[in-house]
């Protein structure tokens, strides 16, 4: 049968829950969706016009459309990741972790080990975790080893064995971190009891062990046995200091998993913790790469799916900063204020700090990437129609109304290229005039780079409100570049952002990188110009008869004046006393200079 066209694929398709799966002319596995009614969904890839390229590209490439219904959403969005994770489509996102993160693991055993694996074999051990760092595996496994004495060997200790005096104690049990359950020296009621209590810790809940050892405390103190209630005691400040280091929130909340989102324009950064008795027995951040403009609803779903059947979380609540759809079966929480409010900020923060330190690492390891980012991010935030591969920004400087001097900076890729810098002396204005001083030089600039047939930036930036980047508009207009150039003004005060046109200001986040770049270029632009304007002004201060000789510029004064420490030195030196600081040339100029006024 011949394979129908795309518009009846479409019309055909159920108005149910389910997952469609996209084709292309090689039958090749495309992109896999979940929709809670598959026509809509479906229906609106073709209907829209899309502003992402790579979205219109998986349109295009679309040949055959296949889906799958089922019972509810839920379902559909296990399938859903079930599938992308088999499959791996070229067009979805995956959250990738080749790490094998470390257990707990309590052994299928008399007198069961506790301790750290990477691998689970089913042979109905207990195994808690995965935990995503070892340290947290370390330090959980020293304080159960501190507070219980459990045995490392892995003897076979079967009954029979034990009653045959197969084994002897060895030197764990005479430094007191095992009872000697080898020889028959500890019950294994009282080993299996220590065991519900490990499990406890390990699960966040240390009211029973603090309440066990208060009660072994009291009862050894009335005993007068003093010794074994001091060594009790210890071991409740133990379990208590740690307690206070792993409780962050109110010990009520418990079984409750965290989620947050942070994105910017290419990635989307997903932290997740575990709650168990106000205590965070779990964190874990991932980064996902954004394939078709997934809204950070879509990717915080497609993440809370995945990382839950990855840690095998059976949590029943969880917390968000917006509302989602994950299933049925588990309650969704938005908190507004109080203890639930502050444990998803501090989930955000780990995002942030991720985040950062990706930037950091990305910076160094793929610097590429890290352009593309930027770029991309600074051509959203300023509502710019292409990337800011180079802007050049302007400032003024006549400090106390002398010697009016402007300066342009220039950045490539979000850093300086100094050696593009130029400075301007004010020409056509008197007196200072920061907006007709603004026209100038962006006139100036502009006019030589056309002259030139030079490349011309994607966006200015002038220092200062709504006047100077009127002026700095007027000079594009005048060159006819309006509209081929964009162009912003950045007021100090509050760091606004205007627009031509616009009398109400952006403000950017203060912590985003699209600002701290506007900032960058702004307080070099400030720089450069104030060193300009104070060598103008040392220059004039410093102006002598010796700038009247023809011949003699300001580098050969200055090498003189450094040298002989004064113009009247200069007057009276000797031809090779010069000659010896600026060569026998320009000496013959100066001393013939000063012979012929003596005449």
């Amino acid at each position: 049968m011949q394979q129908p066209s795309l518009d009846i694929q479409i019309k055909t398709l159920p108005n149910l829950p389910g997952v469609y799966q996209y084709y292309d002319k090689d039958d090749k596995l495309l992109y896999v969706g979940k929709a809670k009614n598959l026509k809509k969904r479906v229906s609106s890839y073709f209907t829209k016009n899309h502003d992402n390229y790579k979205t219109k590209v998986l349109v295009k490439k679309i040949r055959t459309i296949k889906h799958i219904v089922v019972d509810t959403e839920t379902d559909a969005l296990l399938l859903e990741n079930n599938l992308i994770k088999k499959y791996q489509p070229r067009f979805n996102v995956m959250l990738k972790d080749d790490k094998t993160y470390p257990w707990i693991c309590i052994k299928k055993e008399r007198f069961p080990r506790v301790f750290q694996t990477r691998n689970l074999i089913k042979d109905g051990s207990e195994y808690y975790g995965p935990y995503t760092s070892v340290k947290t595996v370390q330090t959980l496994l020293e304080l159960i080893r501190g507070l219980y004495p459990i045995r490392t060997c892995n003897y076979d200790l079967s009954q029979d064995k034990i009653d045959a005096g197969k084994y002897k104690v060895c030197l764990e049990y005479h430094l007191g971190n095992c009872k000697g359950p080898c020889e028959g020296l500890q019950e294994e009621k009282e080993y299996n009891d220590n065991l519900n209590a490990i499990r406890q810790i390990i699960k966040g809940n240390f009211k029973e062990s603090l309440s066990g050892f208060k009660e072994q405390m009291v009862d050894h103190a009335a005993k007068m046995e003093f010794e074994d209630a001091q060594s009790i005691k210890e071991k409740i400040d133990v379990l208590e200091k740690y307690q206070v280091k792993s409780t962050v929130v109110n010990p009520k909340i418990s079984n409750v998993d965290v989620f947050s989102i942070l994105s910017d324009e290419s990635y989307a950064y997903i932290n997740f913790l575990q709650l168990s008795y106000g205590a965070i027995i779990r964190s874990h951040t991932t980064e996902i790469k954004k394939k078709l403009e997934e809204s950070d609803k879509e990717l915080l779903e497609l993440a809370i799916i995945e990382i839950r059947q990855r840690f095998g979380s059976t949590s029943k609540e969880i917390f968000v900063p917006f509302d989602v759809n994950v299933g049925e079966e588990i309650k969704i929480t938005i908190p507004q204020l109080g203890d639930k409010k502050k444990i998803v900020d501090l989930s955000l923060r780990n995002a942030k700090y991720y985040r950062q330190e990706r930037f950091k690492q990305i910076k160094i390891i793929d610097p590429d990437r890290h352009v593309k980012r930027l770029m991309a991010q600074m051509k959203k935030d300023l509502r710019l129609p292409e990337e800011p591969r180079h802007i050049e920004c302007f400032d003024n400087s006549n400090i106390q109304g002398t010697n009016p001097v402007a300066a342009c900076v220039v950045f490539k890729n979000g850093k300086p290229s100094k050696k593009e810098y130029r400075k301007f002396n004010i020409k056509t204005v008197e007196g200072p005039n920061d907006f007709a001083s603004m026209e100038e030089v962006v006139y100036r600039r502009y006019k030589r780079l056309l002259d030139e047939e030079q490349p011309l930036p994607q966006l200015v930036i002038v220092d200062g409100g709504k006047g100077q980047l009127s002026s700095g508009l007027k000079a594009l207009d005048t060159l006819g570049l309006r509209g081929k150039i964009t162009i912003i003004g950045i007021a100090k005060r509050l760091e606004e952002i205007y627009y031509p046109g616009d009398s109400i200001p952006l403000y950017l986040d203060k912590k985003s990188e699209s600002l701290k770049v506007i900032q960058h270029l702004r307080n070099e632009a400030h720089r450069f110009g104030i060193t300009f304007h104070r060598q103008k002004r040392s220059k004039a201060a410093l102006n002598t008869e010796l700038d009247d000789i023809p011949g003699i510029g300001e580098k050969t004064v200055v090498e003189l004046l450094k040298h002989f420490r004064s113009v009247k030195r200069i007057q009276e030196a000797a031809k090779d006393e010069l000659a010896q600081v600026i060569g026998d040339s320009k000496a013959t100029k100066i001393y013939n200079y000063y012979l012929s006024k003596k005449e």
